[in-house]
């Protein structure tokens, strides 16, 4: 058996998906997640345009606190957990932050994405030795100009730069997030250019979501799908630095593997499905429970689809019609296709939300 490697709509890379030596693939179920995600904070010194938890300065009165998202942890490790992707908000805002990592990074393979805030020399070296084993650095434009205008923030396109390079000197494999937008398309190949300059070790290019923020913006970010295409065909990868991406069937349904927590302990599923599931309370239930037993959550990681595409192959490697949160955005079916795939799209303009998803 071999795995093959392949990007989750959060950026990570997932190495779960099976494949039999002839290239062939196999059918895999999982008894419980191996990797998760926790939201852990929604307060956040950015004011980005496409944010997708509708952040504010100040935490939210729900969110847990420190200690909680600790114990939490403990107990996702013990029942299997081996993969940690902490993201926000902005986590380096979250008080105790180190703790959480310290005590991850003894048991399983701990992630960051961040903004880069307060992420100087001394933070860097803070990361490694609580035993980071990997950072993500969100870009939102190829220059100052436009970085800033997206988060809202003036400095905080030096501010990120200047994160990757910390992190990078200080030994931690560290990459480079962009999310395309009609702002950042036009800049797609600075952003790479500079991320293989800062030492990054891979870029990821991932697909806007229609939630929170961005969805009541979305008439001025969003892309038609032609358009997407456009932008990543017309890519230049420098030489060292790895290119992922988002789009269906390069990034696979990753349902039947996706776990995460939001940032007052409930279970979603994953980040990109926030507002349309709740599975339980992580803090009360055991998350290898809610897995087991919620009717919706079993179904979707079933995968189940009205139809998946030929560059897939159809097959049980989680592929099979693409994401869910954009499937069911778009549709209000949990069955139907990913939109964001070339051959599934049939018409659809991504470019505009369906009225039922503004509330109209």
């Amino acid at each position: 058996m071999r795995f093959d490697a392949g990007l989750t709509g959060n950026g990570v890379a997932s190495t779960i998906v099976p494949s039999n030596e002839d290239g062939t693939k196999m059918e895999l179920r999982l008894d419980s997640p191996t990797s998760i995600t926790l939201g852990i904070t929604e307060a956040c010194p950015m004011r980005c345009r496409h944010c997708y938890a509708d952040c504010a300065a100040e935490p939210k009165s729900s969110e847990l606190g420190m200690p909680a998202w600790i114990d939490l942890v403990e107990d996702l490790a013990g029942q299997g957990v081996v993969q940690l992707y902490i993201e926000g908000g902005e986590p380096l805002a979250k008080p105790g932050i180190l703790d959480l990592i310290r005590s991850a990074s003894a048991r399983m393979m701990t992630m960051l994405r961040t903004h880069g805030c307060g992420l100087d020399r001394g933070m860097a070296a803070a990361l490694r030795d609580a035993g980071l084993g990997r950072a993500l650095v969100d870009l939102m434009g190829g220059n100052a100009a436009t970085h800033d205008a997206q988060t809202g923030v003036a400095g905080s396109f030096a501010q990120s730069g200047a994160a990757v390079r910390h992190l990078v000197a200080h030994g931690i494999p560290t990459d480079v997030l962009v999310i395309l937008t009609r702002h950042t398309a036009p800049e797609l190949q600075s952003i790479l250019d500079l991320a293989a300059a800062l030492g990054a070790a891979r870029v990821g290019v991932l697909r806007l979501y229609p939630l929170g923020r961005a969805k009541r913006l979305w008439s001025e970010l969003a892309l038609p799908l032609a358009d997407q295409m456009a932008a990543l065909a017309a890519l230049r990868v420098p030489q060292g630095l790895t290119l992922m991406q988002s789009w269906h069937p390069k990034d696979r349904n990753c349902c039947w593997q996706g776990a995460a927590i939001n940032a007052s302990g409930r279970a979603i599923g994953c980040m990109y499905l926030r507002e349309y599931v709740d599975f339980g309370d992580a803090t009360k239930t055991p998350y290898n429970d809610i897995w087991r037993t919620d009717p919706l959550y079993r179904d979707l990681r079933g995968g189940r689809v009205d139809a998946a595409c030929m560059a897939s192959g159809g097959g049980g490697d989680g592929s099979k019609g693409g994401c869910r949160s954009t499937a069911y955005a778009w549709t209000g079916s949990w069955t139907a296709p990913d939109p964001f795939d070339v051959e599934l799209n049939k018409g659809t303009d991504l470019a505009r939300l369906p009225p039922r998803l503004l509330g109209a």
